[in-house]
């Protein structure tokens, strides 16, 4: 007897009379598949719960001072410390996934959301606060992980989109959140926030345990500590730099310490990867030529995409001085933003669909050509809320197709018992790549400001120059794009555990 997919059932035992011993309701629990739709939709709600820890604070970033007794720099470590750690604990969740179980991992990650969002929900002060933050930062994991899932567990023609509907939940949670929690956040007690997060993660626990059956795909070896614990310090001095060096300042000790550190780290870590016989992350495998250059292209996108995010809320917020600023309040300008993220959700099939006819890199070039049409549209388009939309909705549009090619890309590319480390670290690579862009943006637009009544706000030629440096960095990424091979010899999964469909055939991916 089999199981559903990604499980093998261990031999029914008999009574003396011949009748099994499991009744005729327990044998049909044990052999259902559940559909693909619904481990597609489980997945899904899954990611962009995740997602939404991202902006789950922000209709509240202005008042944390006062509400939680600290000081406006301190405050801003609420969102800095998510960012970090969702840095440092993707990649490692991933190669745990691969190791012990995907799925596994990813009710780990679910119950640390619960987790993190009940801390927060009764915190007033700032550490708890940051305690909660962290937890829920390490929870934003669980895309990357279900990516990998999706590989494990649906029919091969149901793939593409499913990956592309997963990848795109990172920007759809943070996109379609933010309106949401300003809701929440202007009509009840802030902390509803959390009390709404953790509830949902309980469900979705729930969810996931009954509907995502268990993969028997598993990774050989003992779990690299030593390299998890490097890749940690070196990632989070290099983030821990970029972000708080235009505070400290580029050139003042700690800037550089972390940087030179960070550095320092991350080559001693990868000298030690590529002579450990079971690594965190297999640089051999990740150096492959079409792992490489997504990897690369990636932080471009993660730039990209985080170039509208720090940039349009403050240009619709902003007074309206000499034609600039759209003088919009919180909620008027999350809104503004939402059809980046539904467009997302909505440009997931047809990038799928292009990736299978054409394949992924085809997406992956043309979403990052449309992505360098909005910053045009951009440079050009700033003094009406309209062009912010279109703005938005291109940029959407682009990121879409992008983030759809970019996990099909590396799955196609890397053994199937390490795609949840490989997804992890091009997940990684999105977050520098959004770390270095909330930097430089930051810099362009205190760099360049005028003297208002409302005090000094960024000049018009700051925005333009944001969005040309924008299109700048996608130019880079549609060239490195370009070095993707069109055509890739995958790698066949060769464990001696195949993978089981309910029908006894062994499905085509072990």
């Amino acid at each position: 007897m089999t199981a559903g997919m990604g499980e093998r059932l261990p031999p029914t035992a008999s009574l003396p009379s011949g009748e099994s011993v499991l009744s005729e309701a327990e044998r049909r629990r044990l052999t259902r598949r559940p559909s693909d739709r619904a481990m597609i939709a489980a997945l899904t709600a899954t990611g962009l719960l995740a997602a939404f820890m991202q902006t789950i604070i922000v209709p509240v970033l202005p008042r944390l001072p006062e509400l939680l007794d600290t000081s406006v720099a301190d405050s801003q470590w609420v969102l800095i410390s998510t960012l970090l750690a969702s840095a440092v604990s993707t990649p490692v969740s991933g190669r745990l996934g691969d190791m012990y179980g995907k799925r596994r991992m990813v009710l780990v990650l679910l119950a640390i959301l619960v987790a993190g969002s009940l801390i927060s929900a009764l915190s007033f002060t700032l550490i708890p606060m940051l305690v909660g933050r962290v937890l829920q930062g390490i929870s934003l994991g669980v895309i990357a992980l279900s990516i990998s899932v999706l590989r494990d567990v649906i029919h091969p023609k149901n793939l593409p989109g499913a990956v592309a509907l997963v990848s795109a939940t990172l920007g759809v949670g943070g996109a379609v959140g933010l309106p949401i929690a300003g809701m929440i956040a202007e009509n009840f007690d802030w902390h509803v926030l959390f009390w709404a997060a953790a509830l949902t993660g309980v469900v979705l626990f729930v969810v996931v345990l009954w509907i995502i059956p268990v993969s028997t795909l598993r990774t050989a070896g003992r779990f690299d500590y030593l390299g998890a614990v490097g890749l940690m310090i070196g990632l989070t001095c290099l983030l821990l730099a970029v972000s708080k060096g235009a505070d400290w300042g580029w050139t003042s000790a700690p800037t550089l310490a972390l940087l030179v550190g960070g550095a320092v780290v991350l080559v001693g870590w990868a000298a030690y990867e590529l002579r450990h016989p079971s690594p965190l992350v297999d640089l051999r495998v990740n150096s492959r030529r079409p792992v490489l250059f997504t990897n690369l292209s990636s932080i471009t996108v993660g730039f990209a995409f985080f170039v509208t995010s720090a940039t349009l809320p403050v240009l619709l917020e902003a007074p309206t001085v000499n034609g600039i600023g759209l003088g919009q309040p919180l909620l008027i300008t999350a809104l503004c933003l939402m059809p980046s993220g539904l467009m997302m959700f909505f440009v997931s099939p047809l990038a799928a669909r292009l990736s299978t006819a054409r394949g992924p890199k085809t997406s992956l070039v043309l979403g990052s050509t449309v992505i360098a049409f909005a910053f045009v549209l951009g440079a050009l388009l700033i003094t009406e809320v309209w062009h912010v939309l279109l703005v938005s909705t291109v940029m959407g549009i682009g990121v879409g197709f992008a983030y759809a090619a970019q996990p099909t890309l590396i799955m196609n590319s890397v053994p199937a018992t390490e795609t949840a480390a490989a997804n992890g670290l091009n997940a990684v690579m999105r977050t520098l790549g959004s770390a270095v862009s909330a930097t430089v943006v930051g810099l362009i637009l205190a760099g360049s400001r005028i003297d208002t009544p409302h005090g000094p706000l960024p000049t018009e030629d700051a925005y333009r120059t944001v969005f040309v440096m924008g299109a700048a960095v996608v130019v880079v990424g549609i060239l490195l794009a370009l070095f993707i091979p069109r055509r890739t010899q995958a790698y066949q999964h060769t464990s001696s555990i195949p993978i089981i469909e309910a029908g006894g055939e062994a499905d085509p991916r072990s």
